[in-house]
């Protein structure tokens, strides 16, 4: 019974840390939303083996989406124009980074990772990219057909209403308003369960795994990042969720190297994604996805170990500190405010797994780790569904 509580200790302890900085994240993750347009993005990414990929890796740092979550959104942009090389970054960049985890990696691991994953995530969806477009040079005659349906309520699809007519219809507060219900809703709905889950790893790992064994095969080298891929890749995990867990192992004496390349794999990759983008982009273009992206990340993870050890830093020394900058009653109505947002998706997808578990409820094949609402909920998946679009809707449960 004592170590149940140390794990929930644990836990909680972390939820404290991250709460600001994750309500902090989910709301510029809302008004990103509203105040970036999908057909502007796809405008940039259509043409240029070089500059559209350089576009979408950065245009995918900010953008708060899972590997699933990212999926329907790159395929938007594909059938919007952008070719192979933008797609691939845009499908590494936005997973692996976003200004939530952003956030939460400052809240809970310290400064120099906070900049080290971004830039990592950069440079690995960069490298992929300019990969796909050397092997494939993409078509200069991409047609482009950008999505110009009203990112608020969908009451224009852009047609009939010209979008620069259109950008005067929607107040200011009316789009703070549905980036703020955006927020807490679907966007946190999508992460909140994977979220807790991480804290609980991450509350295990902390409570339960000797230090010495962490140490021992993860301290460093290029063998621990070796391990750390292995792990990764196959797993699914977001951004988010995979923060807590990349602390508690830090904190165990993995290097802050073999952790980083753990928030990079984790996120961008798990079998599901993996096989919705072979089908999105072809079996080499998936194959040079992985390697690229394996390759790199190896890099900056050996990388981010020389950085620690040049300017003598302990790790574990400074994981964490950020958080200790908040006053103990801010953090604590910070996680109360984000349990009480946490009730409706926890419950949501405690009910769909007990539902699943009994046969009651029909789930077709890569649905489960899609984590997608209902088409009939009016609920339009990030750039790429509306809420009357039934498209790629699985029966059951929605769209991915």
């Amino acid at each position: 019974m004592t170590f149940i509580v140390n794990i929930l200790l644990e836990s909680w302890h972390l939820l404290l840390d991250s709460a600001i900085y994750i309500i902090f994240g989910l709301l510029i993750g809302g008004l990103l939303k509203v105040f970036l347009s999908p057909s502007y993005v796809a405008s940039h990414l259509g043409k240029g083996r070089f500059t559209s990929v350089f576009k979408a890796a950065l245009l995918g740092i900010p953008i708060p989406l899972c590997s699933c979550g990212v999926l329907p959104a790159a395929a938007s942009l594909k059938k919007q124009g952008a070719n192979n090389g933008a797609t691939t970054a845009f499908l590494i960049s936005t997973p692996e980074s976003g200004v939530d985890s952003i956030s939460i990696t400052y809240a809970l691991l310290d400064p120099i990772m906070t900049v080290a994953r971004p830039v990592a995530a950069f440079i690995t969806a960069f490298a992929a990219g300019i990969m796909e477009n050397l092997s494939n040079r993409p078509s200069q005659e991409s047609t482009l057909a950008p999505d110009l349906s009203c990112t608020i309520d969908n009451c224009c699809d852009g047609l009939d209403c010209h979008p620069d007519d259109h950008s005067r219809h929607h107040t200011f507060f009316e789009k703070l308003r549905s980036g703020i219900n955006y927020a807490r809703g679907e966007l946190w709905g999508d992460l909140a369960g994977w979220f807790f889950i991480g804290l609980l790893l991450g509350g295990i790992i902390t409570a339960l795994v000797p230090q010495d064994i962490m140490s021992s095969y993860l301290g460093g080298g290029l063998s621990s990042m070796l391990i750390m891929l292995a792990v990764g890749i196959p797993l699914y995990i977001c951004a988010t969720a995979s923060t807590p867990i990349a602390a508690a192992l830090i904190l165990k004496g993995v290097s802050p190297g073999a952790a980083l390349v753990f928030l990079l794999v984790g996120p961008a990759t798990n079998m599901a994604s993996l096989s919705v983008i072979t089908g999105l982009l072809g079996k080499r273009a998936t194959a040079r996805y992985l390697i690229t992206l394996s390759i790199f990340a190896v890099m900056c993870g050996l990388a981010v170990d020389v950085i620690y050890s040049g300017f003598g830093i302990s790790p574990q020394a400074v994981i964490g500190q950020a958080a200790e900058v908040i006053p103990y009653p801010v953090q604590l109505v910070g996680t109360l405010l984000l349990l009480a947002l946490s009730i409706k998706p926890l419950s949501r997808d405690i009910l769909y797994y007990f539902r699943k578990k009994s046969g009651t409820g029909s789930v077709s094949q890569g649905e489960e780790a899609c984590g997608c609402t209902s088409c009939d909920t009016a609920t339009p998946f990030p750039m790429s569904h509306s809420p009357k679009d039934t498209t790629d809707c699985h029966p059951g449960k929605g769209c991915c």
